[in-house]
């Protein structure tokens, strides 16, 4: 599968332990370095901007879609490729995961959290077939896998839902995931959980 363009969610925060601005980091790098668009939040802090950084250290195209509430603010990176000023989040969403080979999840709060579960909500309603790659840094999100599950075992979800995403403990195992991601077809939206 060709590899142009990936959606990147992550976090803001510049609190957080600097493994995780490392990782996101390493991540613009090896985009970049394979010639991948990146398309993310637009932020400067946190992972967002180590991001954008790794990507541009690399000569990388950053995509950044940032509502202008959040450029009124002067959150917004200020170096990117392209800097797209939208009027909300729900548009922000919508851009960001529009036309992109893949989708990523790197650690992050209650922003990032939405993000992720929208691109699977949308994946299980075949509005988004690509792969979903969730980066566990330092098993970050096993909590989350552990109420996803209960959602499999609780018959909220079918079993089949499991082949939405993959997991992977460090970037540089991102674009093996992507490439190895089951193919999501339209019509695996009529799961039936019996």
């Amino acid at each position: 599968m060709a590899i142009n363009r990936v959606c990147v969610y992550c976090a803001s925060s510049n609190r957080c332990d600097p493994v995780y601005h490392e990782a996101a980091y390493r991540l613009g790098q090896i985009l970049a370095s394979n010639r991948i668009t990146i398309v993310y939040g637009g932020g400067a802090g946190g992972s967002m901007g180590a991001l954008a950084e790794g990507a541009l250290a690399e000569g990388g195209r950053v995509i950044g879609v940032l509502p202008r509430f959040m450029d009124d603010l002067e959150w917004g990176h200020q170096r990117l490729t392209e800097l797209i000023l939208v009027n909300d989040l729900h548009e922000r969403k919508r851009l960001m995961i529009q036309e992109v080979d893949a989708v990523v999840a790197l650690a992050g709060a209650c922003g990032t959290w939405e993000e992720l579960f929208e691109a699977m909500s949308w994946k299980r309603l075949g509005l988004y077939t690509g792969p979903i790659v969730i980066v566990n840094t330092r098993n970050y999100y096993a909590p989350m896998f552990q109420m996803l599950e209960r959602s499999i075992e609780g018959h909220f979800m079918d079993e089949r839902h499991r082949e939405m995403w993959n997991v992977v403990a460090e970037p540089e195992q991102v674009l093996e995931a992507i490439r190895d991601a089951v193919e999501w077809k339209r019509e695996y939206r009529n799961f039936a959980v019996s």
